[in-house]
């Protein structure tokens, strides 16, 4: 096998393993009437704090203009709302309500068990290696 052929079924295997551990966490948090992202801002919020809005959309890597769009809809569950910062009108906070609370407190223990099965399949030195490998190829992706 050619090292372009190596290289290619790295990138395949990458490819669908990613896609299988996504499609795994979707079903698991669809049942909540959440989609992936109305999950992974909630769950920022409920690990980081408030944050500004424009530091929610680069940390959950969604263009500015869907990140308005997912708070949009999160606001109108009654999971989020928004706070003007008193400091500079230029920025908007947001912060998780107290049924947001609630509701990712009740949720997010059998999220963490759901990635703990997926990844229960590698000793512990593995998913150190597999961690560091997968940085370095996105670091040197981010590069090109």
């Amino acid at each position: 096998m050619s090292e372009y052929e190596k290289q290619l079924k790295a990138f395949t295997v990458l490819h669908r393993a990613t896609s299988a551990v996504h499609e795994a966490t979707k079903k698991d948090i669809q049942q909540n009437d959440l989609n992936l992202t109305e999950f992974a801002v909630m769950e920022m919020l409920y690990h980081k704090g408030d944050q500004p809005i424009q530091i929610i959309g680069k940390k959950v890597l969604i263009a500015s203009s869907s990140i308005t769009y997912v708070v949009d809809k999160l606001e109108k569950k009654g999971l989020v709302s928004r706070i003007a910062c008193p400091s500079d009108r230029r920025v908007t906070f947001v912060s998780l309500t107290d049924q947001g609370k609630e509701m990712i407190e009740s949720i997010f223990p059998s999220h963490e068990k759901k990635i703990a099965s997926i990844f229960d399949v590698l000793s512990a030195e593995e998913l150190q290696l597999l961690t560091e490998y997968l940085k370095r190829i996105g670091l040197h992706a981010s590069k090109l």
